[in-house]
């Protein structure tokens, strides 16, 4: 039996949490050696707060407009995460842009998901501008948070076909689905200790 700790994880949400649900579930499962140390939502009646209080997981409501200032929210934040001894941060729906105040305390330590094949399409409705592109594939990418807008080196992607007769809802509703197992992969990668970043390269080891 191995003697290694699980990874701590703190996830930072502000809605429904169906992407902590998903790595809820598979550390559950015992398919990730890791466990989640907090959930923090900046949103006080986001349902992933259900969630994780559902399964024991210590939930921390720190709402940004009790803030001036994006740097000083952050600092906040890396506080709390520090105080629960969070090896790596998920952002798992955190409808916020990280300061450097946060990227520089957790270095290619904190993971995002983006509904879209990076560098295509950053930012909202990602999915609406692959429609109204006109693209023939979408999907999702895994990547680390830098200080810029989905612009961090990329982990991992999922493909999704787009069908002709896609709407935004359609087309998000596939691409979640890739979401969940596509995050779990990678947060997996992480607490095996198979990644390693190289400039804008990710490489993983087998």
């Amino acid at each position: 039996m191995s003697g290694k700790l699980p990874c701590r994880l703190g996830v930072l949400v502000s809605g429904s949490g169906t992407n902590l649900q998903a790595i809820i579930d598979r550390i559950e499962s015992g398919e990730i050696c890791a466990e989640i140390a907090c959930v923090i939502s900046n949103k006080a009646d986001a349902y992933a707060l259900t969630r994780a209080t559902r399964h024991g997981i210590p939930i921390v409501i720190h709402e940004n407009h009790k803030f001036s200032e994006r740097q000083s929210y952050d600092a906040a934040t890396v506080e709390i995460l520090r105080s629960h001894n969070v090896d790596l941060v998920i952002l798992a729906g955190f409808m916020r842009i990280l300061t450097d105040v946060m990227v520089n305390a957790f270095p290619n330590a904190i993971m995002n998901i983006h509904p879209a094949l990076l560098p295509s399409f950053q930012g909202l409705h990602a999915q609406q501008q692959a429609l109204d592109y006109g693209v023939r594939y979408s999907g999702c990418t895994v990547h680390f948070v830098d200080c810029g807008t989905d612009t961090g080196p990329i982990i991992l992607q999922s493909v999704v076909p787009v069908e002709q007769n896609d709407t935004e809802a359609t087309l998000s509703a596939r691409i979640q689905k890739a979401e969940h197992q596509t995050f779990a992969t990678a947060i997996k990668l992480f607490v095996d200790s198979k990644i390693k970043v190289d400039g804008r390269k990710v490489l993983i080891s087998a």
